[in-house]
């Protein structure tokens, strides 16, 4: 009898994946780091622009959103925001060349659950794809920093504090949610792209109670995603 796989063997491959992006350099390029995940080419569609994309998810759903910002009839934000309002828990990563804030932090705003850069290697974009399979929450390095640096200049002027990217209100006019010791905690494994599954064996507790935190932890931020949640926690000074 042949042995069963073991759990790390077994793909992480939900379908279909909808791919949003105009450049056919770029296109190609995508499916050869989604071929090499296991992805077959019957499981990859791809959309041009935001009325092709949205032609194809009126008639099929989908498990896993990649998309461009800069698109032929519009922003990719938009499509982010109507597909985060029909559906929170889909997960959509940007994989964009804009790297400016307001982009980034619309992006996020609207619901992305991570934001890459099409400077990385094409490694470095299959890893941040599988972690957002397994529910996690991939932002480039760059981003983080980014994001990070607007966060410590919004604390640096008191006196005419600015408002933080997500909330549009100013930290400090704004209370530290109180999160207890194992939101917190949580939330910090969150903040390395752990799924639930893994929190819950890392922490000796069930994936039930994990959820559990979480749904309350969204509920303190008052945020809808996992991305938001870190985003917020780092705004408050609750994660570095």
């Amino acid at each position: 009898m042949p042995a069963s796989p073991s759990v790390d063997a077994e793909p992480v491959l939900p379908g279909p994946l909808l791919l949003v992006e105009d450049d056919p350099a770029t296109q190609t390029r995508m499916c050869g780091i989604l071929k090499s995940l296991g992805y077959r080419n019957e499981m990859v569609c791809v959309a041009g622009s935001l009325a092709q994309a949205r032609a194809h998810l009126a008639s099929t759903p989908c498990a896993l959103i990649l998309v461009d910002v800069g698109l032929p009839d519009g922003s990719g934000v938009d499509l982010i925001g109507e597909l985060h309002e029909s559906d929170p828990a889909l997960p959509i990563l940007v994989i964009s060349a804009w790297s400016t804030e307001q982009i980034i932090v619309r992006a996020l705003r609207a619901g992305a659950t991570g934001y890459l850069l099409k400077e990385r290697d094409d490694e470095e974009i299959a890893l941040s794809i599988r972690s957002a399979l397994r529910g996690g929450a991939p932002i480039d390095p760059f981003v983080a920093r980014h994001i990070l640096s607007l966060v410590g200049v919004s604390r640096a002027t008191p006196h005419a504090p600015a408002a933080t990217p997500v909330t549009g209100q100013s930290p400090t006019d704004e209370a530290v949610p109180a999160l207890s010791p194992r939101e917190i905690e949580i939330l910090g494994l969150v903040a390395k792209g752990m799924t639930n599954r893994e929190i819950a064996a890392l922490l000796n507790i069930s994936s039930l109670t994990v959820a559990c935190h979480i749904k309350n932890i969204y509920k303190k931020l008052a945020v809808n995603s996992r991305t938001q949640a870190v985003f917020e926690a780092r705004t408050f000074g609750l994660l570095p």
